[in-house]
């Protein structure tokens, strides 16, 4: 499985619409978890923010929203910012121009955000062209660091060093709050969270505010 763990350059100056990271001079890191919400995983992924005071986004798949209700109300109820991830968990790549926009149209009926990541990251100029007209207004958001929890090919201690030799400030962080990246999220996550608290980082949530610094 090939993928780059640290966005490259080039990679980010192709997609320049495309939110990669968020500058700033302050040690401030932005944790983002994809595919959920879980009706445990997400839970104890809150628990664990909770325990260190941090903030994260939530790239939430609508499906799972209508399953889970409670689990997405705590997310809010709790401070943190939530994105849409398609109600399906659609490959944009593979997937009809129409009935990829119209499933993210039918996930924001549940997802109340302009935020938004493609699942697998992977979405069409065409598509992006149309995510960010008036009709959407949506915020494409990618990342700088892939854990790589998801990936069955590396360990635990691989996954927490993707994340801990790759991360500045700034950085957009993804884990998977899904039943296949739990094992390896679950050990890297409260590590990292130790680790740059330790530091001096504060984890933040994604908001227009943040975007426009």
């Amino acid at each position: 499985m090939f993928y780059f763990v640290k966005s490259p350059f080039w990679l980010k100056r192709i997609y320049s619409d495309l939110i990669w990271e968020i500058p700033t001079q302050e040690k401030k890191l932005f944790l983002t978890f994809d595919d959920g919400p879980h009706p445990v995983i997400t839970m104890q992924v809150l628990d664990l923010l909770k325990a260190y005071n941090a903030k994260a986004t939530f790239f939430c798949i609508g499906n799972n929203v209508v399953k889970y209700p409670e689990v997405y109300k705590r997310i809010i109820d709790e401070g943190h910012a939530v994105g849409n991830h398609t109600f399906n968990h659609l490959n944009g790549w593979e997937t009809p121009d129409e009935l990829y926009l119209n499933d993210i149209k039918k996930a924001m009926y549940y997802i109340d955000s302009n935020l938004f990541r493609p699942p697998y990251g992977r979405i069409s100029r065409f598509q992006i062209q149309q995510l960010l007209k008036p009709k959407y207004q949506m915020k494409l958001i990618m990342w700088s660091v892939l854990s790589g929890d998801f990936d069955p090919n590396i360990s635990a201690e691989k996954c927490l060093n993707n994340v801990s030799l790759s991360t500045i400030a700034g950085s957009i962080i993804v884990f998977h709050d899904s039943e296949k990246a739990a094992e390896k999220m679950l050990y890297a996550l409260p590590k990292v969270l130790a680790q740059f608290s330790k530091k001096g980082f504060a984890f933040e949530k994604i908001t227009d505010m943040a975007l426009k610094k």
